[in-house]
């Protein structure tokens, strides 16, 4: 690998910003970079278990991570250390941009969970997107990021992301 480019199996950063700050960066696997999604492989990056009520995130946790240099989200599978399915969390966020070694993605706050049977599929973030200030700030990317958490919803409702992720 060079300092520029990851090649698959290679490490890339995973680079998520919010509100123009870095929230987090965390070293993950390159598994596949197609020039329109890039697939990256990372355990959880959070540390300390997060417990959101409806799944936990625990280390041990590996996360296949799907986004797009084309699509207002990124999926990401969780399994746990044993590699049981909890589910997929998405995220809403700008279309992905792949600088050198870094996966650059802004969150843009909404989120939708579905778990591993699908029985729970929920949005979140609702009430943080609408403070924001998004749609004041930028009408347009606040639709389009509205319109992506559509999208999921269906995506999960209908596959389970299956189509999407294949």
């Amino acid at each position: 690998m060079s300092a520029s480019r990851a090649e698959p199996g290679g490490r890339l950063d995973v680079v998520l910003v919010k509100a123009g700050l870095t929230k987090i960066r965390y070293p993950a696997e390159l598994l596949a970079d197609d020039g329109t999604r890039i697939t990256v492989r990372a355990p959880w990056a959070g540390g300390a278990t997060r417990d959101f009520g409806f799944v936990r995130f625990e280390p041990g946790d590996v996360f296949t991570e799907h986004y797009w240099r084309d699509r207002w989200y990124s999926v990401k599978e969780v399994r746990d250390a044993r590699g049981a399915l909890k589910g997929w969390y998405c995220d809403v966020t700008r279309p992905a941009t792949r600088l050198g070694v870094e996966v650059v993605v802004e969150d843009l706050d909404l989120d939708l969970w579905r778990s591993a049977d699908g029985r729970d599929i929920r949005r979140l973030d609702e009430d943080e997107f609408a403070a924001s200030g998004l749609a004041e700030r930028d009408p347009e990317a606040a639709a389009a990021a509205l319109a992506a958490l559509d999208e999921l919803e269906v995506l999960a409702r209908e596959d389970g992301f299956g189509a999407l992720l294949t």
